[in-house]
């Protein structure tokens, strides 16, 4: 499943395509190497656990994830811009031949839910998307505007209605373990080494299938994977007050 980063496109890439012909020539290249994609029927994993349709989708973003304050994206990307926090893919991940980034994203989610309308509604799906398909993983965030750039409202039902058992993601670099609605969430990214560095999980492998019944205290206060030490707390603590002394300038 690409993310966004597969998708930027800079002066030095020597492979200068944009928007959906990049996608499609990441899709090509893995058909080569017999790597799945979105593109290519669902698997069915029929292993312990099983049998669950495997879906991975390419998602995208609307800007629907909206701070608070915001009533729209023109209001949430203003409080952004004036909070600092504004993603690269605003200047790297082009959506041609689609007008905005929104528009493309909805061409996708038509499209995937389309796909998925056609599965048997009795057998289980793990839904596997770059971007989390719910707002509320976002509630984590030390930047809650970035929200806007981690995906859609119209997917916010999608792990009810078409059965799963399971949603992975990454993107937020939060690696953890949520329930919402009774449905397991799995968040595998492993984020950037100075992220992982500081919080290296038990397991760098999450099992999705079967369902791993976490022991009780295995997981920690938010879901992760690593012990939170005092010192993590402390510096989670002075984080968020100078967050919050300098957006009260």
């Amino acid at each position: 499943m690409p993310g966004n980063h597969e998708l930027w496109t800079t002066n030095r890439d020597p492979m200068q395509i944009f928007g959906r012909a990049r996608y499609d020539y990441l899709v090509n290249m893995c058909d080569e190497m017999g790597v799945v994609t979105p593109e290519h029927p669902f698997p069915v994993w029929t292993e312990r656990g099983g049998p669950a349709t495997i879906v991975p989708m390419f998602l995208l973003y609307d800007y629907s994830f909206l701070p608070e304050g915001a009533n729209s994206k023109a209001e949430g990307v203003a409080i952004a811009k004036e909070r600092n926090v504004v993603a690269t893919d605003e200047f790297l991940l082009s959506p041609e031949p689609y007008p905005t980034r929104d528009a493309w994203c909805h061409e996708r989610v038509a499209a995937t839910r389309a796909r998925l309308e056609q599965l048997d509604w009795m057998q289980p799906t793990v839904l596997v998307n770059h971007f989390p398909l719910l707002r509320q993983p976002c509630d984590a965030l030390f930047y809650p505007e970035f929200s806007l750039w981690c995906g859609t409202t119209k997917t916010a039902d999608w792990h009810t209605r078409y059965n799963a058992v399971c949603s992975v993601y990454g993107h937020l670099h939060i690696p953890r373990t949520t329930w919402y609605d009774g449905v397991r969430f799995e968040e595998v990214s492993v984020g950037y080494p100075r992220e992982w560095r500081r919080r290296k999980p038990y397991s760098w492998l999450r099992q999705v299938l079967p369902d791993p019944q976490y022991a009780p205290g295995y997981l920690n206060d938010f879901g992760g994977h690593f012990v939170i030490t005092p010192e993590m707390r402390t510096q989670a603590a002075q984080f968020r007050e100078r967050l919050r002394q300098r957006q009260s300038r």
